[in-house]
């Protein structure tokens, strides 16, 4: 039995239980927990402020993007202070767009995901987000789902090795011209094939809907390997609210569903930002008390 198998056996019949990140994957003490990635914010506000905003609006938690690495030692000492001064912490950080699609570019997606680990491990982040990245010119579809899956493969077995999830992000090829996998419709399977419970999958509504639609039925069936949300309106990745997503009713599936994880504003604020993000937060709680009660 190799070290993948031992892990992964051990998660599914508990005996493993002390390798779970409290955080990452135990459920929450009270249903939704709440998050917002920064860099919409930043449009409109320097980082400092942003953090301000998330903390204003009610959230526990915030996320960042790549611009990580670009942060200087005291750029993340001052962060960590500003973050424990609000009462945040840190639930995702996204990786950037490695092409996982190119057998020939794995090694360099595993050291990409291995500088992140780094930097999450600096603010006791549980959770990586991936992207796909853009298709390789001429592949075919069955060779670029292979390539895709063994090496998600491979950022299990560096997952397994910390107390840390990954969440790979499908993303719409209208915003993301060429890229490789663009809808949670090919993105569950894939993950499926890769059966390891620290990788999962990040269900952003807003690029699906752009992509492909019929929001609520993928989410059925699906729900054990959703590993976070993200969520904007379309058009204009605005709140909820402002555009074509019933996302009443996606709450109130979440919460029947069980979903126990974060659920991540990823929007450009329409009006006053901490009003916006206070706004999707609380039609969130009402969908589900809404959904839990229906649930039983």
């Amino acid at each position: 039995m190799d070290r993948r198998e031992f892990c992964r056996n051990a998660l599914y019949l508990g005996a493993g239980s002390a390798l779970l990140p409290a955080r990452a994957l135990a459920a929450p003490a009270a249903g939704f927990e709440f998050s917002v990635m920064v860099w919409p914010l930043e449009t409109q506000a320097p980082l400092e402020r942003c953090l301000e905003i998330a903390a204003e609006a009610g959230y526990s938690a915030v996320e960042f993007t790549n611009e990580t690495v670009k942060w200087s030692a005291a750029d993340k000492r001052r962060i960590r202070k500003k973050l424990e001064a609000l009462g945040l912490t840190v639930d995702a950080i996204s990786s950037g767009r490695p092409m996982l699609a190119d057998p020939a570019a794995m090694g360099n997606a595993l050291q990409t995901v291995k500088d992140h680990i780094a930097i999450a491990k600096e603010f006791d982040c549980p959770q990586l987000i991936l992207t796909p990245g853009k298709r390789v010119a001429g592949q075919s579809h069955e060779a670029q789902t292979h390539a895709i899956t063994e090496t998600l493969k491979r950022v299990g077995d560096l997952m397994d090795t910390t107390d840390m999830q990954l969440a790979f992000e499908p993303v719409d090829g209208l915003e993301y011209k060429g890229v490789a996998i663009s809808s949670v419709g090919e993105a569950f399977p894939i993950i499926r094939a890769v059966d390891n419970p620290r990788v999962k999958v990040l269900y952003d509504f807003y690029h699906e809907q752009r992509a492909a639609g019929d929001l609520i039925d993928k989410l059925e069936g699906n729900i054990e390997w959703l590993g976070l949300v993200h969520i904007a309106d379309v058009p204009g990745r605005h709140q909820p609210g402002t555009g074509e997503i019933d996302y009443a009713n996606i709450f109130r599936k979440l919460a029947e569903l069980k979903y126990d994880r974060y659920i991540a504003m990823e929007l450009f604020p329409a009006g006053d930002p901490v009003a916006a993000l206070r706004g999707a937060r609380q039609m969130a709680l009402r969908a589900e008390r809404a959904g839990s009660s229906a649930a039983g």
